[in-house]
């Protein structure tokens, strides 16, 4: 599922009678500290700021109660409410309001797993010990819902919900109170700001509860704290035993996801509600594009959270390969691109001519093609013409049933999902379908449930099968599902789909920040939709295999949930920098991690610092830490006015103290350094702090990549620990002796014999305008 944002902006109406009344929900921030003594409460003070403003007609008086549809208190202050262009303008100018931000829609990004990372019981007894019984960890999960009667979520043997607690479990069609138990121990819903856009929940068509109807939610919330299924598969694929990453930690469901996408009034009311019931983690996997750090509202009620404690994980988008594709970017969000593991679903097509083309598929119906037996094959589009016809790619209405009747398909992926192609093929009255990758792809293979026997294949192979058919007077195949493959290399590889930096709001902090499993994700599913989500699919299981960054996120989000009960006292800023700094850059055939997209190897701007490795991450001998303030120092970099800062100030009273000298000084787990036109400083120099959570007595030294373009310098290149959390500062002189065209990228490494403390260097020579 791509990402696609679509800003809910004020439509251009003919009349101006009509434009007084068209509504649509914006947030309103709100400076906590400028309530007057002669409110009681801040809600009454909100109000009476919206009322003002108001335009005095008979139809707004009649309405007036109904304006506001939220408030905030937590994470974030002030209200969602239903105005007019005209009154959020006047609204914007009042005082004590710090910002108005319109409401934004935002898309979703969407077994084996656990084995691939180390995270077996019997490499990792000890992770979760009963010591670690005080230390309870609650993630909640911002999506569709859950659906409570998975295995996944069954919580024999769990100790009772912990006392800091403070979440609910809210009732509605199919969703009651014994739904939750001692592994879901929260589920809330949120559609006000869904229902202000679209209009009112059908309910007899969707569960207006938090109960799951699209899977997603229930995939998410399983991968991230699932409790053992034994036998868990999908039709047979990918057998083995389902859990989560932390099978200990609570789930706390917030359903902000509905039919028609999620709205950020809707998430920023989850996200500062979750942190006042009390999440230790929030697993965020969704997302829209890029705008201003003081803009995003979710970026504004992520600082929020961090600021609280509570560590924030989002998805980078599935907008990949394109460069610049990233969602999610703020330092203080942990964002996390997808990669593959060591295992496959690996299909074949075999042709007239002989030949055999491997491919995937999680195909598995009563419609079976015999592998004694060749079919006619058809691609409906022109090889020779660079302009996509609708009926290469199979769209509804495209294909000629007189064409294509008792034959297989060649489509091509693109503009439609990829298993409503092959429901088009069989209308058509096609047996089969073999779905090629275009150019966007490349050589990703991503594996789906398809309702007829169906095959995905790469570009290249594509490519001689389409000259196969074009040259070939009887063109002819036939398909074979081969069950399930593991230990397959290289791997991982970095997803063809993953979006990609560099983060063009702040090239001095590197993102994403780190890819975990995100390619054929097995995990729980939703009892009301068959494995493919379309309404045709009548299946019903209780497993299914998804790709998405959506499903690397909830990956990560439960390794923080590990990181949080094995070490209760670190900042969300320490739990990241564990996870960055102990991050893995090479694969399964110690070759450099490549990028499925070019089978080039990747870079930082893909993988960010690496792929995540849980048990190295328990144990990461130094952290990079980041207060609330420092992050706030670093928006005092990003030339922002007083009262675009103040979006970020107002609930702490900061101010800028100007303690960095540049945005790369944020003591960040990764270095990116930018020269800037040539002509000026050819010299840059970056600080940074390591905190000792290892051994309290330890020596580190420090191993620097050679770059072509600079030369580069750490001083002191000895740490020397006396004790634990003893922080040790360090500085790195880079300086330009051949500026590069490209950026150029490399590493440096504290070693003290056990630890390796990795932070990836990115240097970028800006040319000249």
């Amino acid at each position: 599922m791509s990402l696609i944002l679509t800003s809910y902006l004020l439509l251009c109406l003919l009349s101006s009678a009509n434009a007084e009344f068209a509504k649509k929900t914006y947030i309103i921030q709100m400076d906590k500290s400028a309530k007057p003594d002669s409110f009681s409460n801040h809600l009454e003070w909100y109000t009476s700021k919206v009322k003002s403003v108001l335009s005095k007609s008979v139809e707004a008086e009649m309405d007036e109660e109904g304006r506001i549809i939220y408030t905030y208190q937590t994470a974030f202050h002030g209200v969602a409410a239903k105005l007019s262009q005209e009154e959020a303008e006047k609204l914007e100018a009042e005082e004590g309001v710090v910002a108005i931000f319109p409401d934004t829609k935002y898309q979703l990004h969407t077994t084996r797993s656990p084995t691939f990372l180390g995270l077996e019981p019997t490499q990792s007894a000890n992770v979760w010990s009963e010591k670690l019984a005080n230390h309870d960890v609650v993630v909640g999960v911002l999506d569709t819902g859950v659906w409570p009667e998975s295995e996944s979520f069954n919580d024999t043997g769990m100790t009772s919900v912990p006392s800091h607690w403070k979440g609910a479990c809210e009732t509605g069609r199919g969703f009651e109170k014994y739904h939750c138990n001692k592994k879901i121990v929260g589920a809330r819903m949120f559609y006000h700001g869904y229902e202000a856009a679209t209009g009112k929940i059908d309910e007899r068509t969707e569960y207006k509860s938090p109960r799951d109807q699209d899977g997603h939610g229930t995939h998410t919330a399983a991968t991230v704290a699932g409790s053992p299924v034994h036998e868990a598969n999908l039709l047979g694929y990918a057998y083995g035993t389902a859990r989560g990453m932390a099978p200990g930690a609570r789930i706390a469901a917030y359903k902000v996801c509905w039919t028609g996408g999620c709205f950020s009034s809707d998430i920023l009311s989850a996200v500062d509600r979750a942190v006042a019931d009390g999440v230790n983690v929030l697993s965020i996997s969704l997302g829209g594009g890029v705008s201003s750090y003081y803009r995003d509202s979710l970026s504004v009620a992520a600082f929020g959270a961090m600021e609280k404690g509570v560590l924030v994980s989002c998805s980078a988008g599935n907008a990949g390969p394109d460069p610049v594709s990233l969602t999610n970017v703020s330092p203080w969000i942990t964002t996390v691109g997808a990669s593959t593991m060591d295992r496959d679903f690996p299909a074949a097509v075999r042709l007239g001519n002989g030949r055999k083309i491997t491919g995937t598929s999680l195909y598995k119906g009563r419609s079976v093609l015999s592998v004694k037996k060749q079919y006619p094959l058809v691609y409906m589009g022109n090889i020779n013409s660079s302009i996509p016809d609708p009926r290469s790619l199979c769209l509804e209405g495209t294909l000629d049933r007189r064409m294509v009747s008792g034959k297989i398909v060649i489509c091509d992926r693109g503009i439609s999902p990829r298993v409503q192609k092959g429901q088009v093929v069989k209308n058509a009255g096609g047996l089969g379908m073999i779905l090629t990758n275009t150019a966007a792809n490349g050589e990703e293979l991503v594996a789906d449930c398809h309702l007829l026997p169906a095959v995905a294949i790469g570009e290249k192979e594509g490519k001689e099968l389409k000259h196969y058919v074009s040259t070939s007077k009887k063109a002819t195949a036939t398909l074979a599902f081969l069950a399930t493959r593991l230990g397959v290399r290289p791997s991982p590889v970095v997803a063809a789909f993953s979006s990609r930096g560099p983060n063009f709001l702040t090239l001095e902090i590197l993102k994403p920040d780190v890819v975990a499993p995100g390619v054929n994700i097995l995990a729980a599913w939703s009892g009301a939709i068959g494995p493919s989500s379309l309404p045709t699919d009548h299946r019903r299981v209780k497993f299914n295999i998804l790709s998405g960054t959506s499903m690397s996120c909830p990956h990560v989000s439960g390794i923080a949930a590990l990181l949080k009960a094995r070490h209760p006292e670190w900042s969300p800023a320490a739990i990241k920098s564990a996870l960055m700094t102990t991050a893995y850059v090479h694969d399964n055939t110690i070759k450099p991690l490549r990028d499925a997209s070019s089978a080039d190897a990747s870079t930082p701007y893909d993988h960010g610092a690496g792929h995540i490795n849980p048990i190295r991450a328990l144990d990461p001998g130094l952290v990079y830490d980041i207060q609330p303030q420092d992050y706030f120092e670093f928006l005092c970099t990003q030339k922002l006015t007083p009262s675009e800062l103040g979006v970020f100030a107002k609930y702490s009273n900061r101010t800028c103290r100007h303690s960095l000298a540049s945005a790369g000084d944020l003591n960040y787990p990764a270095i990116s350094v930018v020269f800037p036109q040539i002509n000026s400083s050819s010299v840059l120099t970056i600080h940074r702090t390591a905190t000792n959570v290892g051994p309290p007595v330890s020596k580190y030294h420090v191993v620097v990549s050679p770059f072509k373009g600079a030369s580069v310098k750490v001083e002191p290149d000895t740490l020397s620990f006396t004790k634990k959390y003893q922080k040790l500062s360090y500085k790195v002189t880079f300086t330009t002796e051949s500026r590069q065209t490209e950026p150029e990228f490399g590493g440096l490494v504290w070693k003290d014999g056990v630890h390796k403390v990795r932070s990836p260097i990115v240097i970028t020579y800006l040319s000249p305008i």
